[in-house]
């Protein structure tokens, strides 16, 4: 079932890509000309008149006049397409924040009330100085993946769409030798539309190099964005653990009760990731807007973009995060009521349905954000704004070639393969260390456990990589020029591979 699940789900992810790839060959209302900007086939000139915001602590973060985050006209007089405009310091979505608020003070409520003891002989004392070694070397793989991937990006995409087609050849085979039909024909035809999708997409490889190459450029530049994640991936870590430790009352029966714990179990995660997510937005926008303010490891862009994402915008925040709660609640639940039903096609059928709701709702979530720690719009805003900009600018085609989230997700597996060895020499030197957890004994405890360490810290951070990329993509389809200015070897680079990967949006 859960194979089905997930090849199912991988194959509606790859049909929505072809299709968004069909729709922007077959035209573009926004185009360039010889560096020209052109919407709908004529060159707009922007009047005097145009709109522009106040100077504000937001858009001005010098105070001066002269730190501008984001000008609606560029300098040499055209307007570009449509672009965000940057929404004056007010708190957005205020009632979703309130509700937030709330729900943590009931849910400390009961916590405290039916917290039970925690079983000191659950936990190995031996089990820390493991973690300990693992995600020091886990820290430390995910820092030098930057310099790796920064080397030799084109290769590194190369490379993980290769390995994307590898995993489905591998998973029919393994259906094949286990003797599973279903899984070996599914397994057949993701492997199939695998390679049909590499080999369309292969042409647009450079530019999703350079892309990366400009995120990874920006969260080098800020790696005080790691310190952040880390952090919250700690206070993530200990919600998990009072959670479970507190609510074996409502996992007795299933239904609202046990809803309502699920829904704040997701809420408070997705927000935890979501304010990491802004405040990695905003970090960007500034350095490619103002470069002097986002240059260090603890930078002022730093500083405010966080500000702004725990303040401003955590309305914002909560109300999103909230949505794929409510989804991620009812998956759970329907596993808890159903996990008898291993046999049940309905029951796969209804959780892939709500798995492809789910993964809907986080993909337009992950570009609504883009436009909240950007601009600070509120949710709905941001959402329709972010839609409007790639309708208007016909950048459908470049979301749906997003090659680097690949590469991304082989770096996390690798570094999760490589501490697991480190965790598999230290069961080695101690066999019983794992035992108390559940784990085998020796090697393979050690392995799992090191591997789960490795995968979860290496994904949180090039999770900040992630965020990066979404945002340099927007930024570069409404703000190419404020990009040459502050950064042009960076900016010739990704124009001039999106020129070879798109040359219908280009002429002479």
């Amino acid at each position: 079932r859960r194979l089905t699940h997930l090849v199912l789900l991988g194959l509606g992810k790859y049909s929505l890509l072809m299709g968004w790839f069909g729709r922007s060959n077959r035209g573009s209302s926004a185009s360039i000309v010889s560096g020209v900007p052109i919407v709908q086939g004529t060159a707009v000139q922007s009047s005097p008149g145009r709109r522009r915001q106040a100077t504000s602590s937001r858009n001005d973060p010098n105070g001066d006049g002269t730190g501008s985050l984001v000008d609606p006209v560029g300098s040499s007089g055209y307007y570009n397409g449509r672009r965000g405009d940057v929404q004056e310091n007010s708190f957005k979505d205020v009632f979703f924040a309130i509700l937030f608020i709330l729900h943590l003070a009931a849910m400390m409520y009961f916590m405290f009330k039916y917290t039970q003891q925690i079983d000191g002989g659950a936990l190995h004392s031996g089990i820390g100085w493991v973690v300990t070694i693992c995600a020091a070397v886990a820290v430390a793989l995910s820092t030098l993946s930057l310099a790796v991937m920064m080397c030799c990006p084109t290769t590194m995409v190369k490379l993980a769409l290769i390995f994307s087609v590898c995993m489905s050849a591998v998973m029919a085979v393994m259906g094949v030798l286990s003797g599973q039909m279903w899984m070996a024909m599914l397994g057949v035809v993701a492997f199939l539309m695998h390679c049909c999708y590499a080999y369309f997409v292969w042409g647009r490889i450079p530019f999703a190099a350079a892309n990366l190459n400009t995120a990874l450029t920006a969260v080098r530049q800020n790696l005080g964005l790691a310190v952040v994640a880390y952090a919250f991936l700690a206070l993530a870590f200990g919600w998990s653990l009072w959670w479970m430790n507190s609510v074996g009352l409502a996992y007795q029966r299933v239904g609202w009760t046990l809803f309502l714990f699920l829904v704040s179990y997701y809420w408070v995660h997705q927000v935890l990731k979501n304010v990491v997510h802004v405040t990695t937005v905003g970090v960007v926008g500034m350095w490619w807007h103002v470069p002097k303010e986002a240059s260090t490891c603890c930078s002022k862009a730093l500083f405010n973009s966080f500000g702004r994402a725990m303040s401003y915008s955590f309305g914002s925040i909560c109300f999103g995060s909230l949505i794929v709660a409510i989804v991620q609640a009812l998956r759970a639940l329907w596993h808890v009521a159903h996990q008898n039903d291993d046999c049940s096609i309905l029951v796969c059928l209804i959780d892939c349905i709500l798995a492809c709701i789910q993964g809907i709702i986080e993909y337009l979530n992950k570009w609504a954000y883009v436009y909240v720690g950007l601009y600070g719009y509120s949710y709905l805003d941001a959402g329709r704004n972010v839609m409007q900009l790639f309708q208007n600018k016909g950048w459908t085609a470049i979301i749906a070639d997003n090659l680097a989230e690949n590469v991304l997700t082989m770096v996390s597996m690798a570094i999760g393969v490589l501490t697991g060895l480190v965790g598999f020499l230290l069961g080695l030197a101690n066999p019983d260390l794992f035992v108390n957890l559940g784990l085998p004994a020796g090697g393979v405890g050690g392995f799992l456990c090191g591997a789960l360490v490795g995968y979860l810290l290496s994904s949180v951070f090039l999770g900040i990589v992630s965020s990066a990329v979404n945002t340099v993509i927007v930024l570069f389809a409404e703000a190419p020029r404020e990009f040459e200015q502050n950064h042009p070897q960076l900016s010739r680079e990704m124009r001039e591979t999106w020129r070879r990967a798109w040359p219908g949006e280009y002429s002479g």
